[in-house]
């Protein structure tokens, strides 16, 4: 059975494995999808390091083909998301029975293995049912929408402001729309014309080039007064310092996204500004939130282009994923169908 394992940089190999009984608090799930992310790639470049040897894949769903006794609320066949971040077990918190606090999240693919790979055991809890109506290919980016809404939570901003959106990436454009569902009016930045249209077509009305036009276009949407929250996508390789740029004063800067590239945020401009900055690297906590919020379409993805491989080299694709800038599958949700 597939089992991709990274190795070290570069050194992504298929070791087949038996997965163990489950236990009575476990399930067992037949992976069927896997959505390939900037993420993974970063991770099989080295750019991004991993606790070697560790299964890669981070965004993927299944059915359940064993379920044990205790796994309340779940049954064979049910349709479930891999939930890919989850609580370390071992920090003061999660020794206390306060794993909403947890000081050390896990992430699959880095910290633990992740779902490229034929069956998954599991705690039950570590899966999440999803409902009939939300789609196969939908139901890759719950973690996507768990993470905007994260970063919702953290801006802590009423109806009616206006918060930068920094990348026009996946994520960028669904932190947008999520944004724009609890009321607030986002602006996203990209120098991609796909990305400013792809963002258009999702309904996101505020949509710029970062060019030296920028901060003129944001005076005049938001009356002189600029943005009051930013959200700085951590893969985009746009320009750090426009997440400080766009704001007023005594506002709140975010760095969101799953692949934190190390980058340099300007102190000075972040000083002058008084700007809170904090970090948002993953959905953890809000992965059942995000597939509510799913289920009542507050995110579409018909704007993006899709292409499900059901033949496919993981090595060759994470490669390619490494340069996206020159990818033809630049702009692509690029999916492995594993169930043929």
């Amino acid at each position: 059975m597939d089992n991709w394992i990274l190795r070290g940089p570069y050194n992504l190999v298929n070791e087949p494995r038996q997965e163990n009984a489950i236990k009575p608090d476990e399930v067992k799930v037949r992976v069927t999808h896997l959505m390939v992310s900037t993420y993974d790639s970063l991770l099989f470049s080295g750019e991004l390091k991993a606790n070697y040897p560790k299964t890669i894949g981070r965004f993927a769903i299944g059915r359940i083909v064993e379920c044990g006794p205790a796994c309340y609320g779940l049954e064979k066949n049910m349709r479930v998301c891999l939930k890919p971040v989850r609580s370390c077990g071992v920090c003061l918190n999660c020794r206390t029975g306060k794993t909403a606090n947890c000081t050390s999240i896990q992430v699959a693919g880095k910290d633990f293995d992740g779902f490229l790979r034929d069956f998954v055991v599991c705690k039950y809890n570590e899966v999440a049912q999803i409902p009939d109506s939300v789609g196969d290919i939908q139901a890759l980016s719950i973690e996507t929408v768990a993470l905007g809404e994260r970063i919702y939570d953290k801006l802590d901003l009423s109806a009616g402001q206006y918060v930068a959106v920094i990348g026009g990436n996946h994520a960028g454009i669904v932190i947008a729309q999520l944004l724009q569902f609890h009321k607030l009016i986002p602006i996203l930045v990209d120098n991609n014309p796909a990305s400013l249209e792809r963002a258009k077509n999702s309904g996101i009305e505020y949509t710029f080039k970062a060019d030296d036009d920028l901060l003129e276009h944001i005076k005049e949407v938001t009356s002189g007064h600029m943005c009051d929250g930013s959200v700085y996508t951590t893969c985009s390789r746009l320009d750090p310092s426009l997440a400080i740029r766009v704001l007023g004063y005594n506002k709140v800067a975010i760095l969101g996204g799953f692949a934190p590239i190390n980058f340099n945020i300007p102190s000075g401009e972040l000083v002058d500004k008084s700007t809170t900055l904090l970090s948002v690297i993953s959905g953890y906590g809000y992965i059942d939130t995000a597939v509510n919020l799913m289920l009542h379409e507050a995110v579409k993805l018909d704007s993006f282009e899709k292409e499900i491989l059901s033949d496919y080299s993981p090595p060759a694709v994470m490669r390619e994923g490494i340069n996206e800038g020159a990818s033809q599958r630049k702009g692509k949700l690029t999916i492995f169908k594993m169930i043929i």
